[in-house]
């Protein structure tokens, strides 16, 4: 292992390896990026794997329609060879109560100010959307044809890539074990192999974000959450959109090999760094799902598995270098939608670290804004 680095990233998720390659790119010097697993192992690896850009402020609507503008060209800008199954079938988000319409319909003023191309439909255009969709209760529903869904590990593996090509260094397996913060500055990050000098470290450890901060002596308003998902049998082509759920709390989508994955949200589930999967959630999934989707009772699961949201009080990330700090950056806090909005978290990231103009005003995310009480809350989160 190197003992020094001009800046490390800890977290080999997509997050990570989008900032890393962005950095590199921009000629930021030697980049290093820690992982304690193997790279996309964490968040990364156990989430849905939706892309939307229907969000309910103008923050998230931003980072999703930028970073879908990106993942429709990823091969190419990376300039390397491979299909991140990038798949634009739409996302299709449905409302059964009046307040969920007024919700709804405000998203979509927002969002047609920032040409993001939903638009609302009736509950029998939504049944002409997804045809075998149970309209019982439905008041209405929101629909963006170009939301989506994308592998997270091919994603993930093709930034790595770029990035190493570039020089960044990857160590997995690698756990970080401590902060040495002198006079205000970040330098020395420790870790099971060895130790790295440096001046710059991005916290990009999502669910144990706030367990990094603390080696820092910052106290960050990000907690682990669990969240279950399953994957079923591949089937031949059903479903074309993502359905979504706020009210039932839950999201379905059909992934370009055939299968079902789906997963539910739980407003109760306490702090905790707890993996496992529950066989509550098999019965408590198969009973939601069918209500909405009835034929998809006859599909059989293959496994099932969880994962860790990284929380944040507003469900919008932090992005950006502590005010107390100096070389300490967070980027966590997705609340659930880290790996859609990663390919433009990476770009501001670097452009803050290396001075320039960031295409988005990254002052937003900054963790201050709970100081000041200035919070910008996402009301479309599962």
């Amino acid at each position: 292992m190197i003992k020094h680095a001009d800046i490390i990233i800890i977290g080999g998720g997509v997050v990570g390896c989008s900032i890393a390659y962005n950095l590199a790119k921009a000629g930021a010097g030697q980049v290093v990026v820690l992982e304690r697993g193997y790279l996309a192992s964490g968040a990364t690896g156990r989430c849905g794997a939706g892309v939307r850009m229907q969000w309910g402020t103008e923050t998230n609507c931003l980072l999703a329609r930028e970073s879908v503008k990106i993942l429709e060209n990823l091969p190419t800008m990376l300039e390397l060879e491979g299909d991140i199954e990038f798949k634009q079938g739409g996302y299709l988000l449905l409302a059964y109560t009046s307040k969920m319409v007024e919700q709804f319909k405000k998203n979509l003023k927002l969002q047609t100010s920032l040409d993001i191309p939903a638009r609302w439909v009736s509950p029998e255009q939504a049944k002409e959307i997804v045809p075998y969709l149970n309209i019982q209760g439905l008041l209405g529903a929101t629909f963006c044809p170009k939301d989506g869904h994308a592998n997270p590990f091919k994603v993930t593996s093709l930034y790595a890539k770029a990035a190493a090509r570039l020089g960044v260094k990857f160590y997995t397996y690698t756990e970080v074990t401590g902060l040495t913060v002198k006079a205000g500055k970040v330098s020395i990050v420790h870790t099971t192999k060895g130790d790295i000098a440096t001046n710059t470290v991005i916290n990009a450890a999502g669910g144990y974000a706030k367990t990094i901060g603390r080696m820092a002596g910052i106290e960050l308003p990000i907690f682990p959450e669990r969240h279950e998902i399953l994957v079923t049998e591949p089937v031949d082509p059903l479903q074309t959109p993502m359905v979504m759920s706020f009210y039932h709390n839950l999201y379905c989508q059909q992934t370009p090999h055939g299968s079902f994955i789906m997963g539910i949200g739980h407003p109760d589930e306490p702090e905790s760094f707890n993996t496992q999967a529950s066989w509550r959630f098999l019965a408590e999934m198969a009973e939601r799902i069918t209500k909405i989707l009835p034929p998809l009772a006859n599909l059989n699961v293959i496994r099932q598995w969880a994962g860790l949201y990284d929380m944040c009080p507003d469900r919008t990330p932090i992005l950006g270098e502590d005010s107390n700090v100096q070389g300490f950056y967070t980027a966590a806090g997705f609340s659930g939608h880290g790996f859609m909005i990663a390919p433009m978290v990476g770009k501001l990231i670097a452009q803050t670290i290396i001075g320039l103009p960031t295409d988005i005003p990254i002052n937003a995310f900054s963790a201050e804004r709970f100081v000041r009480g200035q919070l910008y809350v996402e009301p479309s989160v599962v």
